[in-house]
């Protein structure tokens, strides 16, 4: 195996990885505040929408980040509001919002089915960017580095900030929080917000980096398994990092099925590779959950609604 092949596979993982790992942080601060939200497809489907059309009419990609982060945010509050103002079921209005996100994103996207947009450039300079060698570390957008910067910052804020530490306080125990005067309404809301935000630049990075033609569906189900990470990682921004990038390999293992043909197809067909990274997601799923030990660390409201004290 090539040095040449090698880079390209890890150059193909780390961008495969990064949707996973913005959608992922971001639901692993909501769930760190005690709330559940499933409605993470849906909210990235709406940030990409909203980064290819911002694109598409502006040519402007950071505005594009900017307008995916904004729109799933606000797509978010629907769920905040359901269920923080309104005590609604968690699951149930996670899932409603994500076939809301999906059906509102195959709404606005009819008009750019079949176009292209210009996908984000490199952060470093050609020569370092375009190095044969190099690349595996310069040659990416710069959603990637941006990515990494996001979980040293939400690691950081959980450990080491007064912020931080109300935020795990609302969610392993709500009244108590309550009791010594902060809002664990307004804390919860802040965090889904943030968690929308995160997720629709999880949703920018398709039509930003990897597949800058626009389709239904063009996430296909990651947001699924961003949800999935935060379990697997135990509520651990690093250890999603990790989970990220494996789940990332796996979803890459399709691609060069494809491309390779003989000697990964008569492994495994190619709709089975496909099939990988989401079995290997029921499979850590129903290993965590048998684990005690990881399914210690879930923050104990999550999931449970606010209700005060009279």
């Amino acid at each position: 195996m090539s040095p040449d092949y090698i880079i390209a596979v890890i150059v193909t993982v780390v961008g495969a990885s990064t949707p996973l790992l913005f959608a992922g942080l971001g639901e692993l601060v909501t769930e760190k505040s005690g709330v559940l939200n499933l409605g993470v497809e849906g909210m990235m489907l709406v940030g990409a929408i909203a980064a290819f059309a911002t694109v598409d009419m502006t040519g402007n990609h950071w505005l594009a980040v900017v307008a995916a982060a904004l729109c799933a945010a606000a797509v978010s509050m629907i769920f905040a509001v359901l269920t923080l103002s309104l005590s609604a079921n968690q699951v149930a209005t996670g899932l409603a919002l994500t076939i809301f996100g999906t059906g509102l994103s195959s709404l606005v996207g009819q008009g750019f089915t079949g176009r292209a947009i210009p996908t984000f450039g490199t952060l470093f300079p050609e020569a370092l960017a375009g190095d044969r060698f190099l690349r595996v570390i310069f040659g990416y957008s710069p959603l990637v580095y941006l990515s990494f910067a996001m979980v040293i910052l939400v690691a950081w804020f959980l450990r080491s900030t007064r912020g931080g530490l109300i935020l795990r306080a609302v969610g392993e125990n709500d009244l108590s929080a309550h009791s010594i005067g902060y809002s664990v309404i307004g804390v919860r809301y802040a965090a889904v917000a943030f968690g929308g935000a995160m997720a629709g630049i999880g949703g920018a990075a398709f039509p930003l980096v990897l597949t800058p033609l626009w389709a239904e569906g063009l996430t296909g189900g990651r947001g699924w398994i961003a949800v999935a990470l935060v379990v697997f990682a135990g509520w651990r921004p690093y250890w999603l990092l990790a989970g990220a990038y494996f789940f990332g390999l796996l979803g890459t293992l399709e691609l060069y099925a494809k491309a390779s043909g003989g000697s990964f197809t008569s492994i495994l067909p190619s709709e089975g590779w496909a099939a990988v990274p989401y079995l290997a997601t029921v499979v850590a799923l129903a290993i965590i959950s048998a684990s005690k030990r990881s399914g210690g660390n879930a923050p104990a409201c999550l999931g449970k609604p606010f209700i005060p004290a009279a």
